[in-house]
């Protein structure tokens, strides 16, 4: 009889640094630590690790590079606030209302934010092969790309791609190299393409060359991925998105509510 040969143990292979920086990070994003509060003393965290002065101090230092937390000499190393920014997708996809400005700008303001939008460019493309899986585009095909880098405190936040097929988008103001007053998803409704339900793909990945530039990432921590494709009403694809935020600064929140026949639908 042979005897499976035992899965050698799981071990974390990163420097003691990095793994302190990892187990505080966490107590950060979980709220255990809030914005505004103070990081154990370094003897506590000493005393929790198990680790040299050194090592604490490289670990704080990784946290301050990433924009987590704040240090002032002879002072206690804080929270930094607003660190963990709550999105609502959802609020995306909701057109704008008469004279109001893009719906991600007022769901950023009502957490008193300073927010804006840079277009980044505008032009036509052959697509990734996820894009044109999700808008039923052959690999020749192209679509209509709209690069956007959304900041908020000057701080990169989100590195936005959507994509529209060249029927819906050509002599339109989707090709036009300026903002779009009250959103694409307003302007689509206008031109008779109205967004009836939308599909979220989210992943965590590491960084490309141009995500870590653009994001402006302090080291190598994975980025937030959502891959968002909109349909008509009629099951057509009329827009993907592909949106990439910092993975350690950012969380997403869905909503459900119940329906009569049992399913399940975003709110």
């Amino acid at each position: 009889m042979t005897v499976p040969k035992a899965e050698p143990e799981a071990h974390d292979r990163r420097s003691l640094h990095e793994r302190i920086a990892a187990d505080l990070r966490d107590d950060i994003m979980s709220g255990e630590l809030p914005s505004g509060a103070n990081l154990p003393s370094t003897a506590q965290l000493r005393s929790r690790f198990d680790a040299s002065n050194a090592t604490i101090q490289k670990a704080l230092q990784l946290l301050k590079d990433e924009g987590l937390v704040v240090g002032r000499a002879g002072a206690a190393v804080t929270v930094r606030e607003h660190r963990q920014r709550t999105m609502r997708p959802a609020t995306s996809l909701t057109p704008a209302a008469p004279g109001e400005s893009y719906p991600w700008l007022t769901e950023a303001a009502k957490h008193g934010t300073d927010a804006r939008i840079n277009l980044l460019d505008v032009t036509e493309t052959n697509p990734p092969a996820d894009i044109r899986t999700a808008l039923g585009l052959r690999d020749e095909d192209t679509a209509v790309l709209r690069s956007q880098l959304l900041l908020i405190d000057d701080e990169p936040a989100e590195l936005v791609k959507s994509y529209y097929p060249l029927d819906i988008a050509r002599d339109t103001p989707l090709t036009d190299h300026q903002r779009i007053k009250g959103g694409t998803a307003t302007l689509l409704r206008q031109l008779g393409q109205t967004p009836h339900h939308c599909v979220d793909r989210v992943s965590a990945r590491v960084p490309t060359q141009e995500q870590f530039e653009a994001l402006r990432l302090p080291g190598s921590l994975p980025v937030l991925c959502t891959l968002r494709v909109v349909y008509a009403a009629d099951g057509r694809p009329i827009e993907a998105t592909s949106m990439v935020k910092a993975g350690h600064l950012y969380e997403l929140q869905y909503e459900f509510v119940p329906e009569a026949s049992g399913d399940r639908a975003e709110r």
